[in-house]
Protein backbone atom coordinates (compact mmCIF):
# COMPACT_ATOMS: atom_id res chain seq x y z
CA UNK A 1 0.00 0.00 0.00
CA UNK A 2 1.49 3.49 -0.93
CA UNK A 3 0.28 6.31 1.52
CA UNK A 4 0.82 9.57 2.26
CA UNK A 5 1.64 11.00 5.74
CA UNK A 6 1.14 15.00 6.71
CA UNK A 7 3.55 16.73 8.87
CA UNK A 8 4.80 20.30 9.78
CA UNK A 9 8.66 19.76 9.28
CA UNK A 10 11.28 19.51 11.60
CA UNK A 11 14.47 18.01 12.27
CA UNK A 12 14.52 14.31 12.45
CA UNK A 13 11.08 13.92 11.74
CA UNK A 14 10.73 11.59 8.74
CA UNK A 15 13.10 9.59 10.88
CA UNK A 16 10.89 8.81 13.45
CA UNK A 17 7.71 8.22 11.13
CA UNK A 18 9.63 5.15 9.46
CA UNK A 19 10.84 4.05 13.14
CA UNK A 20 7.06 3.76 13.47
CA UNK A 21 7.00 1.57 10.73
CA UNK A 22 9.86 -0.88 11.24
CA UNK A 23 8.43 -0.86 14.75
CA UNK A 24 5.68 -2.90 13.36
CA UNK A 25 7.68 -4.92 10.47
CA UNK A 26 6.12 -2.79 7.67
CA UNK A 27 8.77 -3.55 4.93
CA UNK A 28 9.28 0.10 3.14
CA UNK A 29 10.45 -0.23 -0.62
CA UNK A 30 10.07 3.81 -1.44
CA UNK A 31 9.76 6.90 0.25
CA UNK A 32 9.84 10.36 -1.15
CA UNK A 33 10.14 13.50 1.36
CA UNK A 34 8.41 16.81 0.27
CA UNK A 35 7.19 18.98 2.91
CA UNK A 36 4.58 18.96 4.24
CA UNK A 37 4.45 15.22 3.14
CA UNK A 38 6.03 12.14 3.26
CA UNK A 39 5.20 9.28 0.86
CA UNK A 40 5.97 5.83 1.54
CA UNK A 41 5.26 2.91 -0.41
CA UNK A 42 5.40 -0.69 2.12
CA UNK A 43 3.39 -3.38 0.57
CA UNK A 44 3.01 -5.38 3.17
CA UNK A 45 0.75 -2.64 4.50
CA UNK A 46 -2.97 -3.91 4.53
CA UNK A 47 -5.85 -1.02 4.67
CA UNK A 48 -7.17 -2.71 8.39
CA UNK A 49 -3.90 -1.51 9.77
CA UNK A 50 -4.59 1.98 9.05
CA UNK A 51 -6.20 2.79 11.88
CA UNK A 52 -3.54 1.53 14.33
CA UNK A 53 -0.91 3.19 12.42
CA UNK A 54 -2.33 6.16 12.35
CA UNK A 55 -2.27 5.93 16.30
CA UNK A 56 0.94 5.04 16.54
CA UNK A 57 2.12 8.25 14.29
CA UNK A 58 0.03 10.79 16.08
CA UNK A 59 2.35 10.13 18.84
CA UNK A 60 5.04 11.27 17.22
CA UNK A 61 5.12 15.69 17.53
CA UNK A 62 3.94 17.27 14.20
CA UNK A 63 2.20 14.31 12.44
CA UNK A 64 -1.17 14.86 10.65
CA UNK A 65 -3.38 12.58 8.56
CA UNK A 66 -2.88 9.92 6.78
CA UNK A 67 -4.10 9.29 3.17
CA UNK A 68 -4.21 6.33 0.61
CA UNK A 69 -2.42 7.12 -2.75
CA UNK A 70 -2.36 5.65 -5.83
CA UNK A 71 1.25 5.96 -6.85
CA UNK A 72 4.09 7.95 -5.64
CA UNK A 73 4.42 11.41 -6.74
CA UNK A 74 8.10 11.04 -8.32
CA UNK A 75 7.22 7.83 -9.91
CA UNK A 76 4.16 9.33 -11.61
CA UNK A 77 6.27 11.85 -12.76
CA UNK A 78 8.90 9.55 -13.96
CA UNK A 79 6.11 7.11 -15.86
CA UNK A 80 4.82 10.43 -17.35
CA UNK A 81 7.90 11.73 -18.64
CA UNK A 82 9.04 7.81 -19.89
CA UNK A 83 5.61 8.37 -21.91
CA UNK A 84 6.48 11.85 -23.04
CA UNK A 85 9.60 10.69 -24.57
CA UNK A 86 8.82 7.77 -25.78
CA UNK A 87 5.49 9.01 -28.16
CA UNK A 88 8.02 12.19 -28.81
CA UNK A 89 8.84 11.30 -33.02
CA UNK A 90 11.80 13.89 -32.61
CA UNK A 91 14.77 12.36 -31.32
CA UNK A 92 15.94 13.69 -28.09
CA UNK A 93 18.68 13.44 -25.64
CA UNK A 94 19.45 14.71 -21.93
CA UNK A 95 23.05 15.23 -21.28
CA UNK A 96 24.65 16.10 -18.13
CA UNK A 97 27.37 18.83 -17.74
CA UNK A 98 30.38 16.84 -18.95
CA UNK A 99 27.65 15.99 -22.19
CA UNK A 100 27.20 12.13 -21.23
CA UNK A 101 23.54 11.26 -22.35
CA UNK A 102 21.64 10.48 -19.09
CA UNK A 103 18.37 10.04 -21.09
CA UNK A 104 17.63 9.03 -24.44
CA UNK A 105 14.22 8.27 -25.95
CA UNK A 106 12.76 5.66 -28.60
CA UNK A 107 13.35 8.09 -31.45
CA UNK A 108 17.12 8.99 -30.71
CA UNK A 109 17.21 4.91 -30.28
CA UNK A 110 15.76 4.30 -33.90
CA UNK A 111 18.35 7.42 -35.23
CA UNK A 112 21.66 6.02 -33.70
CA UNK A 113 20.37 2.06 -34.07
CA UNK A 114 21.26 1.88 -30.79
CA UNK A 115 19.21 0.96 -27.85
CA UNK A 116 17.72 3.41 -25.02
CA UNK A 117 20.90 1.50 -22.47
CA UNK A 118 23.19 1.60 -24.80
CA UNK A 119 22.83 5.33 -25.53
CA UNK A 120 22.93 6.10 -21.65
CA UNK A 121 26.41 5.22 -21.89
CA UNK A 122 27.74 7.59 -24.76
CA UNK A 123 29.19 10.65 -24.80
CA UNK A 124 27.86 13.14 -27.05
CA UNK A 125 30.85 13.61 -28.78
CA UNK A 126 31.10 9.81 -29.70
CA UNK A 127 27.77 10.72 -31.59
CA UNK A 128 27.86 13.37 -34.02
CA UNK A 129 30.28 14.29 -36.70
CA UNK A 130 31.87 17.12 -35.47
CA UNK A 131 33.37 16.85 -32.28
CA UNK A 132 33.77 20.08 -32.22
CA UNK A 133 29.83 20.16 -31.16
CA UNK A 134 30.06 19.15 -27.60
CA UNK A 135 33.03 21.81 -26.44
CA UNK A 136 30.64 24.77 -27.97
CA UNK A 137 27.82 23.67 -26.17
CA UNK A 138 30.16 23.13 -22.61
CA UNK A 139 31.76 26.63 -23.51
CA UNK A 140 28.30 28.51 -23.82
CA UNK A 141 26.82 27.08 -20.85
CA UNK A 142 24.36 25.06 -23.19
CA UNK A 143 23.30 28.28 -24.28
CA UNK A 144 23.15 28.16 -28.07
CA UNK A 145 20.86 29.15 -31.00
CA UNK A 146 19.69 26.19 -33.30
CA UNK A 147 22.36 24.25 -35.91
CA UNK A 148 22.13 21.64 -37.88
CA UNK A 149 24.24 18.68 -36.98
CA UNK A 150 25.35 15.61 -38.33
CA UNK A 151 24.29 12.38 -36.31
CA UNK A 152 24.95 9.05 -37.55
CA UNK A 153 25.56 9.93 -40.86
CA UNK A 154 21.81 11.90 -41.15
CA UNK A 155 21.53 16.00 -40.97
CA UNK A 156 19.30 16.99 -37.96
CA UNK A 157 18.29 20.56 -36.66
CA UNK A 158 19.38 20.42 -33.04
CA UNK A 159 17.36 22.76 -30.56
CA UNK A 160 19.46 22.74 -27.45
CA UNK A 161 17.31 23.70 -23.57
CA UNK A 162 19.95 24.14 -20.82
CA UNK A 163 19.23 22.32 -17.82
CA UNK A 164 19.98 24.58 -14.58
CA UNK A 165 20.26 24.42 -10.89
CA UNK A 166 16.98 26.23 -8.97
CA UNK A 167 17.32 29.81 -8.60
CA UNK A 168 19.21 30.47 -5.11
CA UNK A 169 18.35 33.16 -2.81
CA UNK A 170 20.84 36.07 -2.44
CA UNK A 171 22.35 35.74 -6.02
CA UNK A 172 21.93 37.96 -8.93
CA UNK A 173 22.00 35.37 -11.67
CA UNK A 174 20.14 32.15 -12.80
CA UNK A 175 21.88 28.94 -11.04
CA UNK A 176 24.70 27.24 -12.98
CA UNK A 177 23.73 24.76 -15.87
CA UNK A 178 24.55 21.03 -14.83
CA UNK A 179 23.41 19.70 -18.84
CA UNK A 180 20.73 20.18 -21.21
CA UNK A 181 18.23 18.87 -23.20
CA UNK A 182 18.68 18.36 -27.13
CA UNK A 183 15.55 18.11 -29.71
CA UNK A 184 17.08 16.79 -33.05
CA UNK A 185 14.05 17.57 -36.29
CA UNK A 186 14.83 15.63 -38.93
CA UNK A 187 14.46 17.33 -42.82
CA UNK A 188 11.15 15.62 -43.04
CA UNK A 189 9.63 16.87 -39.91
CA UNK A 190 10.69 20.58 -40.44
CA UNK A 191 8.98 20.08 -43.69
CA UNK A 192 5.86 18.87 -42.33
CA UNK A 193 5.50 22.23 -39.85
CA UNK A 194 5.84 23.93 -42.66
CA UNK A 195 3.21 22.97 -44.07
CA UNK A 196 1.36 23.13 -41.14
CA UNK A 197 1.71 26.29 -40.59
CA UNK A 198 0.90 27.37 -44.22
CA UNK A 199 -1.61 24.55 -45.25
CA UNK A 200 -4.25 24.55 -41.90
CA UNK A 201 -6.81 23.06 -44.38
CA UNK A 202 -6.63 20.12 -46.33
CA UNK A 203 -6.02 20.77 -50.10
CA UNK A 204 -8.98 19.38 -52.47
CA UNK A 205 -10.73 20.18 -56.03
CA UNK A 206 -13.77 21.61 -53.63
CA UNK A 207 -11.42 24.56 -52.93
CA UNK A 208 -11.41 25.15 -56.57
CA UNK A 209 -14.25 27.47 -56.85
CA UNK A 210 -16.32 27.15 -60.05
CA UNK A 211 -19.40 25.22 -62.01
CA UNK A 212 -18.53 26.01 -65.24
CA UNK A 213 -18.02 23.92 -68.43
CA UNK A 214 -14.42 24.66 -68.34
CA UNK A 215 -13.91 24.09 -64.37
CA UNK A 216 -15.52 20.89 -64.42
CA UNK A 217 -13.43 19.81 -67.07
CA UNK A 218 -10.59 20.70 -65.47
CA UNK A 219 -11.39 19.23 -62.24
CA UNK A 220 -12.08 15.77 -64.03
CA UNK A 221 -8.70 15.47 -65.98
CA UNK A 222 -7.27 17.05 -63.07
CA UNK A 223 -8.59 14.04 -60.50
CA UNK A 224 -6.87 11.68 -63.06
CA UNK A 225 -3.36 13.45 -63.12
CA UNK A 226 -2.96 13.63 -59.72
CA UNK A 227 -2.96 9.86 -58.50
CA UNK A 228 -0.10 9.74 -61.51
CA UNK A 229 2.82 9.97 -59.53
CA UNK A 230 4.70 11.94 -62.26
CA UNK A 231 6.14 15.72 -63.12
CA UNK A 232 3.42 17.98 -63.44
CA UNK A 233 3.75 20.56 -65.74
CA UNK A 234 0.78 23.37 -65.31
CA UNK A 235 -0.33 26.28 -67.35
CA UNK A 236 -1.87 29.45 -67.22
CA UNK A 237 -1.86 32.99 -66.81
CA UNK A 238 -0.99 35.27 -63.87
CA UNK A 239 -3.64 35.03 -61.16
CA UNK A 240 -5.36 32.04 -62.38
CA UNK A 241 -5.07 30.36 -59.39
CA UNK A 242 -2.17 27.85 -60.42
CA UNK A 243 -1.00 27.29 -57.05
CA UNK A 244 -4.58 26.32 -55.82
CA UNK A 245 -4.69 23.87 -58.68
CA UNK A 246 -1.04 21.95 -57.22
CA UNK A 247 -1.94 21.90 -53.76
CA UNK A 248 -5.57 20.23 -54.38
CA UNK A 249 -3.64 17.75 -56.93
CA UNK A 250 -1.44 16.91 -53.89
CA UNK A 251 -4.18 16.84 -51.11
CA UNK A 252 -5.95 14.33 -53.53
CA UNK A 253 -2.54 12.21 -54.21
CA UNK A 254 -1.21 9.03 -52.20
CA UNK A 255 1.31 11.87 -50.97
CA UNK A 256 -1.13 13.76 -49.27
CA UNK A 257 -0.40 13.30 -45.69
CA UNK A 258 3.57 14.49 -46.59
CA UNK A 259 4.64 18.08 -46.70
CA UNK A 260 3.79 20.64 -49.89
CA UNK A 261 6.59 23.06 -50.01
CA UNK A 262 6.30 25.98 -52.69
CA UNK A 263 9.13 28.19 -54.07
CA UNK A 264 8.48 30.99 -56.21
CA UNK A 265 11.68 30.81 -58.72
CA UNK A 266 10.71 34.79 -59.80
CA UNK A 267 10.67 35.82 -56.44
CA UNK A 268 14.60 34.76 -55.41
CA UNK A 269 18.12 35.99 -57.09
CA UNK A 270 19.78 32.53 -58.26
CA UNK A 271 21.78 32.21 -55.44
CA UNK A 272 19.25 32.84 -52.62
CA UNK A 273 16.70 30.06 -55.06
CA UNK A 274 19.46 27.56 -55.37
CA UNK A 275 20.45 27.52 -51.23
CA UNK A 276 16.41 27.44 -50.53
CA UNK A 277 15.63 24.79 -52.82
CA UNK A 278 18.69 22.38 -52.42
CA UNK A 279 20.10 24.14 -49.19
CA UNK A 280 23.95 24.39 -48.35
CA UNK A 281 26.77 22.55 -45.70
CA UNK A 282 28.36 24.58 -42.93
CA UNK A 283 30.75 27.35 -44.07
CA UNK A 284 29.20 27.17 -47.66
CA UNK A 285 28.90 30.79 -48.43
CA UNK A 286 29.31 33.73 -46.13
CA UNK A 287 26.36 34.65 -43.59
CA UNK A 288 25.44 31.08 -44.45
CA UNK A 289 23.39 29.44 -41.09
CA UNK A 290 26.17 27.57 -38.69
CA UNK A 291 25.77 24.22 -39.67
CA UNK A 292 24.04 24.11 -42.73
CA UNK A 293 20.76 24.29 -43.58
CA UNK A 294 18.32 21.54 -45.51
CA UNK A 295 16.20 23.05 -48.90
CA UNK A 296 12.73 22.41 -49.43
CA UNK A 297 13.58 19.06 -51.65
CA UNK A 298 15.16 17.60 -48.83
CA UNK A 299 12.57 18.95 -46.43
CA UNK A 300 9.65 17.95 -48.62
CA UNK A 301 10.82 14.56 -48.85
CA UNK A 302 7.66 12.03 -49.38
CA UNK A 303 6.05 14.78 -50.57
CA UNK A 304 5.57 17.78 -53.28
CA UNK A 305 7.58 20.54 -54.33
CA UNK A 306 5.79 23.33 -56.13
CA UNK A 307 7.37 25.32 -58.32
CA UNK A 308 6.24 28.71 -59.74
CA UNK A 309 6.75 30.63 -62.26
CA UNK A 310 9.62 28.22 -63.61
CA UNK A 311 10.22 30.00 -66.71
CA UNK A 312 11.87 32.67 -64.63
CA UNK A 313 14.31 29.62 -63.23
CA UNK A 314 17.76 30.31 -64.55
CA UNK A 315 19.70 28.51 -66.58
CA UNK A 316 22.34 26.88 -64.18
CA UNK A 317 19.65 26.01 -61.97
CA UNK A 318 17.28 24.26 -64.53
CA UNK A 319 20.65 21.88 -65.04
CA UNK A 320 20.95 21.24 -61.46
CA UNK A 321 17.14 20.70 -61.10
CA UNK A 322 17.04 18.27 -64.86
CA UNK A 323 19.80 16.20 -62.76
CA UNK A 324 17.42 15.83 -59.66
CA UNK A 325 15.03 14.81 -61.72
CA UNK A 326 16.81 12.17 -63.28
CA UNK A 327 17.78 10.27 -60.41
CA UNK A 328 16.32 11.83 -57.08
CA UNK A 329 19.41 12.75 -55.90
CA UNK A 330 21.45 16.54 -55.26
CA UNK A 331 23.75 17.70 -53.47
CA UNK A 332 24.17 20.69 -50.83
CA UNK A 333 25.64 24.11 -51.55
CA UNK A 334 29.22 23.34 -50.33
CA UNK A 335 28.62 19.34 -50.07
CA UNK A 336 29.92 16.60 -51.42
CA UNK A 337 27.82 14.28 -50.31
CA UNK A 338 24.69 13.16 -53.20
CA UNK A 339 21.14 13.20 -50.70
CA UNK A 340 18.68 11.06 -52.05
CA UNK A 341 14.84 11.95 -51.86
CA UNK A 342 11.48 11.17 -53.24
CA UNK A 343 9.92 14.08 -54.41
CA UNK A 344 7.08 14.76 -56.80
CA UNK A 345 7.92 18.19 -58.44
CA UNK A 346 4.91 20.18 -59.76
CA UNK A 347 5.57 23.11 -61.60
CA UNK A 348 3.66 26.38 -62.90
CA UNK A 349 4.25 28.83 -65.36
CA UNK A 350 2.13 31.93 -67.37
CA UNK A 351 4.68 31.69 -69.95
CA UNK A 352 5.58 29.76 -73.18
CA UNK A 353 8.04 27.07 -72.40
CA UNK A 354 7.56 25.83 -76.05
CA UNK A 355 9.17 29.27 -77.20
CA UNK A 356 11.43 29.74 -74.60
CA UNK A 357 13.10 26.55 -75.93
CA UNK A 358 13.23 27.34 -79.34
CA UNK A 359 14.49 30.94 -78.33
CA UNK A 360 17.20 28.72 -76.06
CA UNK A 361 16.05 31.03 -72.82
CA UNK A 362 14.78 27.35 -71.40
CA UNK A 363 16.12 23.71 -71.57
CA UNK A 364 14.23 21.54 -73.85
CA UNK A 365 15.41 18.60 -72.50
CA UNK A 366 14.10 19.89 -68.35
CA UNK A 367 10.83 20.89 -70.48
CA UNK A 368 9.99 17.32 -71.48
CA UNK A 369 10.81 16.22 -67.86
CA UNK A 370 8.35 18.77 -66.08
CA UNK A 371 5.85 18.39 -68.74
CA UNK A 372 5.30 14.40 -68.18
CA UNK A 373 1.51 15.93 -67.05
CA UNK A 374 -0.38 18.71 -68.00
CA UNK A 375 -2.75 20.78 -66.82
CA UNK A 376 -4.40 24.53 -68.14
CA UNK A 377 -6.05 26.61 -65.76
CA UNK A 378 -8.43 28.56 -68.00
CA UNK A 379 -8.42 32.60 -67.53
CA UNK A 380 -11.11 34.27 -65.89
CA UNK A 381 -12.91 35.64 -69.09
CA UNK A 382 -12.91 32.37 -70.76
CA UNK A 383 -15.53 31.08 -67.99
CA UNK A 384 -17.27 33.98 -67.18
CA UNK A 385 -20.20 31.97 -65.83
CA UNK A 386 -17.88 31.60 -62.31
CA UNK A 387 -17.35 35.27 -61.73
CA UNK A 388 -20.56 36.27 -59.58
CA UNK A 389 -19.77 32.53 -58.05
CA UNK A 390 -16.33 33.63 -56.98
CA UNK A 391 -17.11 37.40 -56.20
CA UNK A 392 -19.94 35.92 -53.29
CA UNK A 393 -17.35 33.90 -52.24
CA UNK A 394 -14.54 36.83 -52.33
CA UNK A 395 -17.50 39.34 -50.39
CA UNK A 396 -18.22 36.21 -47.77
CA UNK A 397 -14.45 35.94 -47.07
CA UNK A 398 -13.85 40.04 -46.80
CA UNK A 399 -16.91 40.68 -44.86
CA UNK A 400 -16.07 38.22 -42.07
CA UNK A 401 -12.80 39.50 -42.15
CA UNK A 402 -13.66 43.06 -41.99
CA UNK A 403 -16.02 42.29 -39.12
CA UNK A 404 -18.90 43.60 -41.25
CA UNK A 405 -22.84 42.20 -42.37
CA UNK A 406 -22.27 39.74 -45.40
CA UNK A 407 -23.03 42.33 -48.43
CA UNK A 408 -24.95 41.65 -51.63
CA UNK A 409 -24.48 42.85 -55.38
CA UNK A 410 -27.02 44.46 -57.17
CA UNK A 411 -27.73 43.86 -60.85
CA UNK A 412 -25.49 46.81 -61.71
CA UNK A 413 -22.83 45.30 -60.23
CA UNK A 414 -23.15 41.91 -61.17
CA UNK A 415 -22.92 42.97 -64.91
CA UNK A 416 -19.97 45.28 -64.20
CA UNK A 417 -18.20 42.62 -62.87
CA UNK A 418 -18.94 39.74 -65.89
CA UNK A 419 -18.51 42.28 -68.31
CA UNK A 420 -15.18 42.94 -67.26
CA UNK A 421 -12.22 41.51 -68.97
CA UNK A 422 -10.34 40.42 -66.12
CA UNK A 423 -6.78 40.54 -67.17
CA UNK A 424 -5.57 40.12 -63.56
CA UNK A 425 -7.64 37.23 -63.80
CA UNK A 426 -8.94 35.86 -60.07
CA UNK A 427 -6.60 37.56 -58.19
CA UNK A 428 -8.00 41.10 -59.17
CA UNK A 429 -11.20 39.71 -58.95
CA UNK A 430 -10.57 39.16 -55.33
CA UNK A 431 -8.83 42.49 -54.79
CA UNK A 432 -11.92 44.10 -56.21
CA UNK A 433 -14.17 42.62 -54.07
CA UNK A 434 -11.63 43.28 -51.24
CA UNK A 435 -11.00 46.90 -51.96
CA UNK A 436 -15.13 47.70 -52.35
CA UNK A 437 -15.67 45.92 -48.83
CA UNK A 438 -13.23 48.07 -47.15
CA UNK A 439 -14.10 50.98 -48.93
CA UNK A 440 -18.04 50.98 -49.05
CA UNK A 441 -20.52 51.32 -45.90
CA UNK A 442 -23.32 50.01 -47.68
CA UNK A 443 -25.18 46.58 -47.24
CA UNK A 444 -25.60 46.39 -51.15
CA UNK A 445 -23.02 47.09 -53.47
CA UNK A 446 -23.22 48.98 -56.77
CA UNK A 447 -20.84 49.09 -60.07
CA UNK A 448 -19.80 52.32 -58.78
CA UNK A 449 -17.99 50.40 -55.54
CA UNK A 450 -16.26 48.54 -57.51
CA UNK A 451 -12.71 50.15 -58.61
CA UNK A 452 -10.86 48.18 -61.04
CA UNK A 453 -8.02 48.78 -63.88
CA UNK A 454 -8.79 51.32 -67.20
CA UNK A 455 -11.12 50.04 -70.36
CA UNK A 456 -13.45 48.06 -68.18
CA UNK A 457 -17.14 48.56 -69.54
CA UNK A 458 -19.23 49.31 -66.80
CA UNK A 459 -22.78 47.90 -67.02
CA UNK A 460 -24.25 51.21 -67.45
CA UNK A 461 -22.61 51.34 -71.26
CA UNK A 462 -25.42 48.50 -71.63
CA UNK A 463 -28.78 49.11 -71.71
CA UNK A 464 -30.73 46.51 -69.29
CA UNK A 465 -33.52 47.42 -69.55
CA UNK A 466 -33.45 46.47 -72.80
CA UNK A 467 -32.73 43.25 -72.97
CA UNK A 468 -35.03 41.53 -74.40
CA UNK A 469 -33.10 37.98 -74.05
CA UNK A 470 -29.45 36.57 -73.35
CA UNK A 471 -28.63 36.44 -77.22
CA UNK A 472 -29.63 40.54 -77.46
CA UNK A 473 -27.99 41.09 -74.21
CA UNK A 474 -24.50 39.55 -75.59
CA UNK A 475 -25.23 41.34 -79.04
CA UNK A 476 -25.78 44.55 -77.37
CA UNK A 477 -22.69 44.05 -75.01
CA UNK A 478 -20.16 43.10 -78.14
CA UNK A 479 -21.00 46.24 -79.89
CA UNK A 480 -20.60 48.49 -77.14
CA UNK A 481 -16.88 46.94 -76.09
CA UNK A 482 -16.11 46.99 -79.86
CA UNK A 483 -16.83 50.40 -80.25
CA UNK A 484 -15.44 51.92 -76.95
CA UNK A 485 -11.74 49.61 -78.13
CA UNK A 486 -11.73 50.59 -81.87
CA UNK A 487 -10.58 53.86 -82.01
CA UNK A 488 -7.63 52.90 -79.62
CA UNK A 489 -7.03 49.91 -81.49
CA UNK A 490 -7.85 50.36 -84.89
CA UNK A 491 -7.75 47.44 -87.02
CA UNK A 492 -8.61 43.52 -86.01
CA UNK A 493 -4.97 42.92 -85.32
CA UNK A 494 -4.42 45.60 -82.77
CA UNK A 495 -7.98 45.24 -80.82
CA UNK A 496 -7.82 40.97 -81.00
CA UNK A 497 -4.16 41.45 -79.21
CA UNK A 498 -5.56 44.12 -77.08
CA UNK A 499 -8.96 41.35 -75.87
CA UNK A 500 -5.99 38.49 -76.27
CA UNK A 501 -8.22 36.31 -79.03
CA UNK A 502 -7.48 35.48 -82.22
CA UNK A 503 -8.08 37.86 -85.15
CA UNK A 504 -10.15 35.62 -87.06
CA UNK A 505 -12.86 35.75 -84.35
CA UNK A 506 -12.52 39.81 -83.81
CA UNK A 507 -12.50 40.23 -87.67
CA UNK A 508 -15.81 38.77 -88.03
CA UNK A 509 -17.52 40.24 -85.04
CA UNK A 510 -16.28 43.75 -86.42
CA UNK A 511 -18.01 42.57 -90.16
CA UNK A 512 -21.47 41.41 -87.74
CA UNK A 513 -21.63 44.35 -86.01
CA UNK A 514 -21.06 46.97 -88.95
CA UNK A 515 -17.52 48.62 -86.92
CA UNK A 516 -16.81 50.55 -87.80
CA UNK A 517 -19.35 52.23 -89.48
CA UNK A 518 -20.95 51.25 -92.54
CA UNK A 519 -18.42 48.22 -93.34
CA UNK A 520 -20.49 44.85 -93.43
Amino acid sequence: MRINIHFKDRVGIAHEILAVLASRGLNVVAVEVDPPNIYIDSPELLEFMLPSLQQDCARVRGVGNIEVVDILPGIRRRLNLDTMMAVMEDPVLAIDAGGKIVIANAAAAAATGMSEAELCQKNLSELMEDSAVLNELISSAFRVPSREVILSGEPFLMDVTPVSEPFTAGLAKLGQAVGAVLTLHAPRRIGGRLHALQHSEAGGFHLIIGESEQIRALKIRAARVAVVDAPLLITGETGTGKELLAQACHGVSARSNAPFLELNCAALPESLAESELFGYMAGAFTGAQRGGKPGLIEMADGGTVFLDEIGEMSLYLQAKLLRFLNDGKFRRIGGDKEVKVNVRIISATHRNLRKMVQEGQFREDLFYRLNVLHLEMPALRERPDDILLLARHFIERACTQAQKPICRLNSSACAALVSNRWPGNVRQLQNVVFRAITMSDERVLDAADLDWAEDSISADEVNLDAAESWEISVNAFERALLEKLYPQYPSSRKLAARLDTSHSMIAAKLRKHGIPEGKR
